[in-house]
C-alpha cells in the first residue's frame, strides 16, 4: 500500500475520494451542473453484484500503480490480457473499493456505434403506443377522437414532451451525467467493435459531453426534460436543452483480448495495463477470497498445481480452476479414478493442442 494510492490506498473511502477530487488536472476540468434531484443507486441488486465481483479481485502492486495513474490523470484505462485473467473484474474492484455505485457495463459487438452507448430512442415503441391510442379514442366517440387529435397536435408542437418517455441514457451517457463522484464505466471487449469506434469515442472522451438531437430540436419549447438512465428506465434525471455535460470525468475501463491494434491517437489518450496470467501465490489468494477455503488444503492445492501444469500447454482461465474446486467441494467427482476426467472437462485448454 503506497501513500499516493487512491484505489487500494490508505485512509478511509472518503479520504481517498477527497484525494481524487484534489488531484484534478487542469485539462480535465468540466463544467456540468448536477441535477439536485438525481443520485446514482447506492443499494440494490446491481450494487450487490458489483460488490460481490469486486471484492473477489486480487490486484498486484504493478497493476495498482497503473490504475491509480489513470485515476490521477482522468484518462481511460485500456486493459489487455488473455481471456479469463480478470480484465473486466478490475472495473468492479475499483467501484467496490471506492464505493462508486454499480458498474455501468457496455458490451461491444461488431455492430456497436457510439450512439448505442450514449442513449437509446425507442421510436417503434412510441409509434406503437400512438397506434393503440387511436382505436381507443375512436371507440369512445367523436368528442374523444377530437380530443385525442388535439393532444397529438400539442405533442407534435412540443416534440420533447412525447419523445422523453421513449428516451433512455445508455451506459456511456449515464456515466457522463454530472455527478458528485465519478461512475465506473466498463467498455467490454472494445477490440470486437468497428474500426471507427475508438476514433469516434475520442471526441466524447475529450469533451466529456454529447447532444441528444431529439431533445435539442425541441429545446425552445421544453428546455428541461427528464429521461431514464442505464440504472433506471423511469424518467428521473434532468437534461437541459438536449445537452449532457459531465462535471467529473468517469472512470473508464476498456478491455481488449488483443484481437486487433488501435490507432495511435486513441492509444495516446489511454493509460495501458497488461494483465499476465496469475502465478501460484495469486491463484491461492483468489481461491481464498472467492471460495472462502484454504488453498493449501485438499482438494485445492492439487487442483491449483494441476491448473499451473496444464497452463504450460495452452491458455486457461482462472474461473476454470474455481469451477473445478467448486465441483470437488460440492462432492462431485469424488472418486479418485475420476480425477483425470474431471480435469479434462473443467480445464479444457482455450488455445494450443489438447492434452493427450
Amino acid at each position: 500500500m503506497k501513500p499516493w494510492w487512491i484505489y487500494q490506498g490508505p485512509g478511509s473511502r472518503a479520504e481517498r475520494l477527497e484525494r481524487l477530487s484534489d488531484s484534478l488536472p487542469p485539462w480535465r476540468r468540466f463544467t456540468g451542473t448536477q441535477d439536485p434531484g438525481y443520485r446514482p443507486p447506492t443499494s440494490g441488486a446491481a450494487w450487490e453484484e458489483t460488490r460481490r465481483r469486486g471484492l473477489g479481485y486480487v490486484p498486484d502492486d504493478s497493476g495498482t500503480d497503473v490504475v491509480n495513474t489513470a485515476l490521477y490523470l482522468r484518462r481511460p484505462l485500456l486493459v489487455t490480457g488473455k481471456p479469463g485473467v480478470g480484465k473486466s473484474t478490475l472495473a468492479y474492484s475499483i467501484a467496490a473499493d471506492l464505493g462508486l455505485g454499480p458498474v455501468l457495463r457496455w458490451p461491444i459487438t461488431s455492430r456497436t456505434a457510439v450512439r448505442d452507448g450514449l442513449y437509446q430512442y425507442d421510436a417503434l415503441g412510441r409509434l406503437h403506443d400512438a397506434n393503440l391510442r387511436q382505436p381507443a379514442a375512436e371507440a369512445r366517440g367523436p368528442s374523444s377522437l377530437r380530443a385525442a387529435r388535439s393532444r397529438r397536435a400539442g405533442r407534435a408542437s412540443s416534440g420533447a414532451a412525447s419523445i422523453a418517455p421513449y428516451l433512455r441514457l445508455g451506459p456511456l451517457g449515464t456515466a457522463l451525467l454530472p455527478q458528485e463522484q465519478p461512475r465506473v464505466l466498463l467498455i467490454d471487449e472494445i477490440d470486437k467493435g468497428d474500426l471507427d469506434l475508438p476514433g469516434d469515442l475520442l471526441t466524447v472522451f475529450e469533451e466529456g459531453s454529447f447532444e441528444i438531437p431529439e431533445l435539442a430540436r425541441a429545446a425552445a419549447h421544453h428546455p428541461r426534460i427528464r429521461i431514464g438512465t442505464q440504472d433506471d428506465p423511469t424518467p428521473h434525471v434532468r437534461v437541459e436543452r438536449g445537452q449532457v455535460q459531465c462535471g467529473t470525468f468517469p472512470i473508464v475501463i476498456l478491455t481488449s483480448n488483443g484481437e486487433r491494434d488501435f490507432p495511435p491517437p486513441f492509444l495516446r489518450r489511454c493509460i495501458r495495463l497488461h494483465i499476465e496470467p496469475p502465478e501460484k501465490e495469486k491463484l491461492e489468494e483468489i481461491v481464498r477470497r472467492r471460495l472462502d477455503v484454504s488453498p493449501t488444503e485438499e482438494p485445492c492445492s492439487d487442483l491449483i498445481q494441476e491448473f499451473l501444469d496444464r497452463q504450460a500447454d495452452g491458455d486457461l482461465a482462472t474461473d476454470q480452476l474455481l469451477n473445478a474446486i467448486q465441483l470437488r467441494l460440492s462432492g462431485a467427482w469424488s472418486d479418485p479414478a475420476d480425477s483425470g476426467r474431471l480435469l479434462d472437462i473443467a480445464m479444457q485448454q482455450l488455445t494450443g493442442s489438447p492434452r493427450q
